[in-house]
Parts: C-alpha cells; sequence; structure tokens
C-alpha cells in the first residue's frame, strides 16, 4: 500500500512538472506583440500584422524624405487601409502627425507637412505592457532642420516629442489603437501652426484608401465634406469597401475632450486626400519649453458601418479614461 501510494504521488508530480511550465508559458506570453526590424517597429495580434511604426527615414529619389509615421494599417481581415505615397499628394503618408508652419521666432524653419527641411530623429523607442490586452510602442523624437544648424553645421533640435501608441487587442469587431502625442520645445519662441490659407489643415491625419462607395458618419449623421473645415462632432467615422478587401469596414477618428479646441473641426474628402481633425489652424500657438502640448486620438478599425458599433458610447468611454 505504502509503495502504491508513493508511486502514485510520483506520478502527479510528474505530471505537474510538465503541465506547470506549459501553463507558465502561455500566461507569459502577450497577445500583442512589437518587433523591431530594419524600418521600425511591426506590431502584431497573433499571426496578424497591426501596424508598421516608420522609424527609418523614406523618399522618392531623395524627394518627400518623411519618418515618425504609421504605414501600412492593416484592417481586421487584414487589409491594408492605408496609402504611402500617394500620385495626388506624395507627401501624404499613412497616419501622421504634422504641421506646414513651424516658426522660431520670425524664421520659418520648415515644413513637417510638406516633408520639406524636416528630420524626424528617433533616438529612443520602448515597448510598455500596458495590461494584458494592450501594448505601447513609446518614441521619443528630436525635430531637425538644415535651417537651424550650430556654426559647425551640425543640426540641432527645436522640438522635444514623445509619442505613445497604445494597441489594443481586437474584440467585438473592433480594434482600439490610442495615439498620445506630446511636443515640447526646446527652444525660446517656438510656434506651430497649419496650413496658411483658409483650411487651416495640420495635426492628427490619416490617408486612408477611399473607395467609391465612402461613407462618412459624425456625431448628428452623415457629413458631408466641404472645402473649408467642417464641424461634425469629436468623432469621425469613415466606411465602405476599404482596402478593396469587398465587404464592408470602417475606421472611426476619436478626438479625447482633453485636445485643445475639443471638439475640433474636420478636414475631410472623400477622394484624393486625406482626413484630419484640425489643429490649431492657420495661426500658430506657441510652444511651451516647460510644459508640453498634449494630443490624444484613438483609432477604431471595425467590421461593418458606423451603425455597427455605438461610437458615442465608445466616444464616451474613452472620455472617460484616466489619462497619464
Amino acid at each position: 500500500m505504502k509503495n502504491g501510494i508513493s508511486e502514485y504521488l510520483a506520478t502527479c508530480t510528474t505530471l505537474m512538472l510538465l503541465i506547470l511550465p506549459a501553463r507558465c508559458s502561455a500566461a507569459a506570453e502577450h497577445p500583442i506583440s512589437i518587433s523591431e526590424t530594419d524600418q521600425g517597429f511591426v506590431v502584431a495580434e497573433g499571426r496578424q500584422q497591426v501596424m508598421l511604426y516608420q522609424r527609418k527615414h523614406k523618399s522618392i529619389a531623395g524627394k518627400y524624405m518623411r519618418a515618425n509615421y504609421i504605414h501600412p494599417l492593416y484592417g481586421l481581415d487584414g487589409q491594408v487601409l492605408t496609402e504611402d505615397f500617394p500620385d495626388d499628394h506624395p507627401h501624404h503618408r499613412g497616419v501622421f502627425w504634422a504641421w506646414h508652419q513651424v516658426w522660431l521666432g520670425d524664421r520659418k524653419l520648415c515644413d513637417p507637412w510638406s516633408a520639406i527641411d524636416t528630420v524626424w530623429d528617433v533616438y529612443d523607442a520602448r515597448v510598455l505592457s500596458v495590461d494584458s490586452r494592450s501594448r505601447a510602442l513609446q518614441v521619443q523624437v528630436h525635430w531637425k532642420s538644415p535651417n537651424h544648424t550650430d556654426s559647425a553645421g551640425k543640426q540641432i533640435p527645436f522640438i522635444e516629442e514623445t509619442t505613445t501608441i497604445t494597441v489594443h487587442r481586437a474584440g467585438d469587431d473592433m480594434r482600439r489603437i490610442d495615439f498620445q502625442i506630446e511636443l515640447l520645445a526646446l527652444e525660446n519662441n517656438m510656434r506651430l501652426g497649419g496650413s496658411e490659407d483658409a483650411k487651416g489643415y495640420g495635426g492628427f491625419t490619416t490617408r486612408i484608401y477611399l473607395p467609391d462607395d465612402i461613407v462618412l458618419t459624425g456625431t448628428n449623421g452623415l457629413v458631408e465634406p466641404k472645402t473649408l473645415s467642417v464641424e461634425a462632432g469629436p468623432w469621425l467615422d469613415f466606411s465602405g469597401n476599404l482596402g478593396k478587401a469587398g465587404k464592408t469596414s470602417g475606421l472611426a477618428i476619436l478626438c479625447h475632450k482633453t485636445c485643445p479646441l475639443y471638439p475640433q473641426r474636420w478636414i475631410l474628402r472623400r477622394k484624393g486626400s486625406a482626413q484630419n481633425p484640425v489643429y490649431p489652424g492657420r495661426e500658430p500657438v506657441p510652444l511651451s519649453c516647460d510644459k508640453p502640448l498634449i494630443l490624444r486620438y484613438r483609432l477604431i478599425i471595425h467590421r461593418g458601418d458606423a451603425s455597427h458599433i455605438d461610437l458615442d458610447s465608445l466616444q464616451a468611454q474613452y472620455n472617460n479614461e484616466p489619462v497619464n
């Protein structure tokens, strides 16, 4: 009897030793992975790619040089939602945040929106595990320009950017991706502004594929783009045959209530352009050397059209979440 009990306990111990490592390994595996490549960082959920953060500068024969943006951004069924170097506006790129006007005193240093005279020095990048369903990429970027150098010709950074991109695990036919963009002046008398015409576009922007059946929906229903900015509420949804997937899906942009000028106005287009919650507009705003300007946006990638998800509730939930 004693030997039987000993054998039984030994068998149980062996089984536990076999089972525990597998369980520990499964617990250690995070659903969201962020992997560094020669171009930047690939974010995936399991085998499904979510997006690429472009760290390395890219251009076409030295023109339209850009970095520090997202492309490709993928839909839930693997379709590519964004465009890079589009023929109509080759300076547009995926999901980006950029402005036409960057002033140091009375000198306009560069035009990051048009990718003119701008260098994005991504000098640090960290992967942060937010919780069991979310993971973040945090990058620190020095904005530089050949128009701002020291006596030896070395470019001097004039804005420090800290951007945190948080990717959440997909569920309920949608995925949330959060952007927190912090801009701190490194020189006195720095100012930032959108286009100098009446449109005033600039800031957080998506250049997505726009199919013929695209439908634009805001807080109060369907929205028709105009030449100038329009009021449409704190969120805007773009639905249709995105990414040529052959079925309806959508991408929504939500502005957080802490964004200045909330709810921001929108520059919207049906064809050959980008979608932009406008900040600050054509009149430049000062940047502080002590307290960063913080802009917060959420992308919601979803199946179906805008009626497939409750964007008013999702906006309220976003607004009520604690911020760092």
